[in-house]
């Protein structure tokens, strides 16, 4: 018996539609991964699977009533509100002047999801008591949603969308932005959905080495058609990438000894609760830093402090690019020096503009486009596009992308000021094997030919640092 199944369907709206007339099943029982390239069509599969993107009549069946209520999609955008809060700007997180009596708690809004879900029982109690203990929540419940880290935030949705028991759980990109150990949970806990409960689940992922064991099936798109059904993982580990770099094993030039960051005794605190803890640090001029920790562990507020969004940092001992902060210069005389992405940056860009035109917006810092460029400047971002893969969607508006293509065009965006600090936050989120690999290919080369230049670098995952990386840094969690 199939639980879900399109024969050749189409969407209504041809901007809706893969390239070809969609065939798709999952039989009752099995779990299923889809995977591809950035914008193979992944994204728009799914909307037509759940009906976000209706298709023609009698293309679809379920073997469920309701499908509103029993097929639900997890997609992990950093998100602090809803999916369609309006009113997140990317320095929100950090001021404190945000947070009042009404701002809501984790507890308190999986105490929502949870009553919503359904009736009260000592069965549904015991399995929400094991969901907390499972992903470790029980230390976030009277944290504030607004000061969730990515990997924590992505535990919190999941949470509360598993209080509604779904019959079939898509989930995208479910280990982005995770530290290795809740990686772990998040594995153990589908692993034991699968087993233990009356659900399916389905996978979005760009990464094959992150299809869990108890994947039965995994479906291939690209280029906006379903292509395979892989048996073999390495099957899609080989890829042709046609944008790759290739980097010259040359010895860097020893960087210039002036400082570009240095934190002396900081300590940054929301309430009661200490994020970093007489934190003293020095960033030289050319050094390539790796910045890591576990979730929650101050990584994403060090980085704000950096890039002067975090309105504590004037309380504290802290001098950047030789400048005591705090001693009058503007948040815009920082920021010009700086290139940024950021999970954060990523989630604040809600204006459904062409992509050169984000692009553009990085040589004034700017989340939007608020001046015309000229022709020079045109240039210099269609040169920057043309580097990263993605010279063919200037013109593309920025909402209608794949998340992984966006990526891209954000680090476009860090890139083409040229600045004299890079920090990379978490860059690969989203991004298939052959683009993380151009990506890096493409740090390392920039950092040959900039010698000056310096690099904060933030990932969970030691395969995905560059290898020009020569500091590293490792934040504990207080």
């Amino acid at each position: 018996m199939k639980t879900i199944e399109l024969h050749n369907a189409k969407a209504r709206k041809p901007e809706w539609s893969l390239a070809e007339p969609v065939n798709f099943y999952l039989d009752e029982g099995e779990h299923l991964a889809i995977i591809g390239r950035n914008g193979a069509g992944k994204s728009m599969l799914v909307d037509m699977i759940t009906g976000k993107h209706p298709v023609f009549p009698d293309s679809i069946t379920y073997s469920f009533d309701e499908p509103y209520n029993n097929l639900k999609t997890i997609t992990f955008r950093d998100t602090y509100g809803g999916d369609n809060d309006k009113t997140y700007f990317l320095q929100q997180r950090w001021n404190q002047m945000e947070i009042d009596e009404e701002t809501p708690t984790v507890g308190s809004k999986l105490e929502e999801a949870f009553m919503l879900a359904g009736e009260d029982t000592p069965e549904r109690r015991a399995f929400q008591k094991h969901l907390y203990e499972l992903l470790h929540l029980e230390e976030l419940l009277d944290k504030y949603i607004i000061l969730l880290s990515s990997g924590e935030l992505r535990k919190f949705k999941l949470a509360a969308n598993l209080f509604t028991n779904p019959k079939v759980l898509i989930i995208e990109n479910p280990f982005i932005g995770l530290d290795a150990e809740t990686r772990d949970q998040v594995k153990d806990l589908l692993q034991m959905l699968a087993k233990e409960q009356d659900i399916q689940i389905i996978l979005v992922l760009s990464k094959m080495d992150e299809v869990p064991d108890f994947i039965t099936r995994v479906i291939k798109l690209d280029k906006l058609r379903i292509v395979s059904e892989i048996k073999v993982r390495t099957d899609f580990e080989i890829e042709h990438c046609p944008h790759a770099i290739q980097v010259r094993n040359e010895k860097p030039i020893p960087p210039i000894p002036q400082q570009v960051i240095k934190f002396n005794h900081v300590t940054i605190k929301y309430g009661e609760r200490t994020i970093l803890k007489n934190l003293n640090w020095v960033v030289l001029k050319g050094e390539h830093w790796s910045l890591s920790g576990q979730n929650g562990s101050g990584k994403s507020t060090l980085l704000s402090l950096v890039c002067a969004d975090n309105p504590q940092s004037y309380a504290c001992n802290i001098s950047l690019f030789g400048h005591k902060r705090g001693s009058g210069e503007s948040i815009w005389d920082i920021k010009k020096h700086i290139g940024y992405v950021s999970p954060e940056m990523h989630r604040s860009y809600k204006q459904n503009i062409p992509a050169i035109q984000i692009v553009a917006s990085g040589l004034k810092d700017t989340v939007g486009l608020y001046f015309t460029p000229t022709q020079q400047e045109k240039d210099m971002c269609i040169e920057w596009m043309n580097v990263f893969g993605i010279k063919h969607l200037a013109d593309r508006k920025f909402l209608e992308m794949s998340s992984g293509e966006q990526r891209l065009v954000l680090l476009a965006r860090a890139f083409v000021k040229c600045p004299d600090l890079l920090i990379l936050d978490e860059p690969l989120h989203g991004l298939d094997l052959c683009n993380r690999n151009m990506v890096k290919a493409i740090i390392d080369r920039y950092m040959i030919d900039n010698p000056e230049c310096t690099l904060i670098y933030v990932t969970h995952y030691e395969n995905e640092l560059p290898n020009c990386i020569d500091n590293s840094l490792y934040l504990n969690r207080n």
